[in-house]
């Protein structure tokens, strides 16, 4: 009695599947995606640092209670008309946010309504809250390596006309901390900080144009934004090559 074995035919391989055209594009996309994200997300967190606006000195450019980010700063690079972020010990040691309007060498003068002139020149700053109560008139001299800092709501601000017994109301270029450049929260006053031209015609120093953080900011949105549109995309032609083979079958 002869048996026969049966044989299962042996199961042909299957040829590897190639990644498609599209994965390929997919992944790359993806991945100059990430870094973009990560790449403008460290430029921000390395070269700002966001501050609450203790006080409505600075109003109505700032308000009590914003947020704003500010770029880390030497104090010896800070122009006439920047608004910084510093801390000085004769001044209370806080944290404050004041306008720069002279730096070391100029001779700074102001009138009872607050209008400044600076070596002789009467500054025009548009930015400035309206005068509702009569200020301090002053005259100095700014010693070199030190900045006299005024808020733009002149008739509600202790700044430098307050300390002017303390090396003329001025504090020294090393306590400059960051130098502001956009307000972030809260949403409705959300913007940079535009570049006034106000102190121009006095010559350098000048104030700053907004430094990397546009371009930082936009570069992480664009990035998230090819990661997200990627995925989708992925997802998508997944989808439609699924039921294209249900049809089929």
């Amino acid at each position: 009695m002869s048996s026969v074995a049966e044989r299962t035919p042996p199961t042909e391989a299957r040829p590897a599947r190639r990644r498609s055209s599209a994965s390929i594009v997919q992944g790359l996309v993806i991945a100059i995606g990430f870094v973009m994200l990560v790449g403008g997300f460290a430029v921000l967190a390395v070269q700002y640092r966001p501050y609450k606006i203790p006080t409505g000195s600075m109003a109505p450019t700032l308000q009590i209670g914003d947020t704003v980010l500010a770029h880390t700063a030497d104090g010896k690079s800070i122009g006439r008309g920047d608004i910084v972020v510093f801390q000085d010990s004769d001044w209370g040691d806080a944290t404050l946010v004041k306008r720069v309007v002279a730096v070391g060498g100029d001779t700074v003068s102001g009138d009872r309504e607050g209008r400044i002139t600076v070596n002789g020149h009467r500054v025009e700053e548009p930015y400035l809250a309206k005068a509702t109560v009569l200020t301090t008139e002053f005259s100095v001299t700014v010693p070199e390596g030190r900045l006299f800092l005024l808020g733009d709501f002149r008739g509600n601000s202790l700044d430098s006309r307050s300390h002017l017994e303390v090396a003329s109301g001025s504090v020294p270029a090393s306590a400059v901390k960051a130098r502001v450049e956009a307000a972030i929260l809260p949403m409705s006053r959300a913007g940079l900080e535009g570049r006034t031209t106000a102190f121009d015609e006095l010559g350098a120093p000048r104030a700053h144009q907004a430094g990397a953080l546009l371009p930082a900011a936009w570069t992480s949105v664009g990035g998230a934004a090819l990661i997200v549109l990627a995925s989708a995309a992925g997802w998508a032609v997944s989808l439609g090559r699924k039921l294209q083979g249900r049809r089929k079958a």
